[in-house]
C-alpha cells in the first residue's frame, strides 16, 4: 500500500515524528548498542524519505542517543534505562537487571527542616530532619543527584548504616519495622545549573528530570521526602495507567 503523506506537513513535523519512534524502538532495546538500519531502510519503515529520516537521526544525535559516523552509519551511542512509575521502589530495586547502582553520600547531617519540608512531612515547626545528598551511579556512571529529608527517628539510625549499597528505602523499611506505603510523586523538566551539572557530568543547562517523591510508611505517616534530579539522557520513566467507567478520578498529586 502507497504512502500518502498528509498536506502541508513540513519534513521537520515529519522527522519530528520519525524521531519519536525510533527513540522509543531505541530505548526498547530493539538496536541493542549495535547499528541502525540503513537511512533507505528506515525510510520504507516509517514510509518518509530518506532525507526526513536524516532529519530524525539529527535530533536523536543532538539529545546524544545516537551517534552517526561517515562510512559506518548509525550507531546507539548510549543506553537509556527504564524507571516505572506503578511500584514504589528504590533505584537499585528499580534498574538491578541493568547493573549495580552505588551511592555517594556527598552530605549527611540533621537540620533545622525548612518550612515546606516541615510541612510535608507533617512536623511541628523548628523541628529537626536528616537530611541526605548523594550522588548515584550505575555502572559506574552518574545518574542521579539525590537530596533527600528524613524524619528523625527513622533518618538518625541511618548514620550507622551502609548507604553506598543500599537504598534508602530498604534501609527505612528495616528501622521502621513496618514496610513503605502509599507515595506522592511529581515529575517535571529542569535545566541543570551550574553545579547540579559538574556533579552530574553534563553541559550546564542539560535537560534533567527532577522527582519530587513524598514517601509514607505503611501506616500513613510521611517520612521521606526526597527531590531527585536524574540525567534526561539516560533515563526514560513509564508507567501503565487504567481507566475504569464509572469510578472517579482521584487527583494524589501534591
Amino acid at each position: 500500500m502507497d504512502t500518502v503523506p498528509l498536506p502541508g506537513r513540513r519534513r521537520s513535523d515529519r522527522a519530528r515524528q520519525v524521531a519519536d519512534l525510533l527513540r522509543r524502538e531505541i530505548v526498547r532495546g530493539r538496536f541493542g548498542a549495535g547499528h541502525l538500519p540503513p537511512e533507505a531502510a528506515l525510510a520504507r519503515e516509517f514510509g518518509a524519505s530518506r532525507n526526513t529520516v536524516r532529519d530524525a537521526l539529527a535530533v536523536l544525535r543532538a539529545e546524544g542517543l545516537v551517534e552517526r559516523c561517515p562510512g559506518v552509519g548509525t550507531t546507539v551511542a548510549a543506553e537509556k534505562y527504564p524507571h516505572g512509575l506503578h511500584r514504589l521502589l528504590g533505584l537499585a530495586e528499580t534498574l538491578y537487571e541493568h547493573g549495580e547502582v552505588t551511592n555517594e553520600v556527598r552530605a549527611m547531617s540533621v537540620i533545622d527542616a525548612p518550612p515546606p519540608v516541615a510541612a510535608r512531612l507533617g512536623l511541628p515547626d523548628g523541628e529537626r530532619v536528616v537530611y541526605v545528598e548523594r550522588l548515584r551511579r550505575l555502572n559506574g556512571l552518574p545518574l542521579s543527584l539525590d537530596l533527600t529529608y528524613l524524619a528523625r527517628d527513622v533518618g538518625e539510625p541511618l548514620f550507622d548504616a551502609d548507604l553506598v549499597r543500599n537504598d534508602v528505602f530498604v534501609l527505612l523499611e528495616r528501622v521502621a519495622g513496618q514496610p513503605l506505603g502509599p507515595a506522592e510523586l511529581t515529575v517535571e523538566a529542569v535545566n541543570a545549573d551550574p553545579h547540579t551539572a559538574a556533579v552530574l557530568g553534563v553541559p550546564r543547562g542539560a535537560a534533567l528530570l527532577l522527582v519530587e517523591r513524598c514517601a509514607h510508611l505503611a501506616d500513613g505517616r510521611p517520612v521521606d521526602l526526597e527531590y531527585i534530579r536524574f540525567r534526561g539522557d539516560r533515563l526514560t520513566m513509564s508507567g501503565r495507567l487504567r481507566r475504569d467507567p464509572g469510578e472517579p478520578q482521584e487527583d494524589t498529586w501534591p
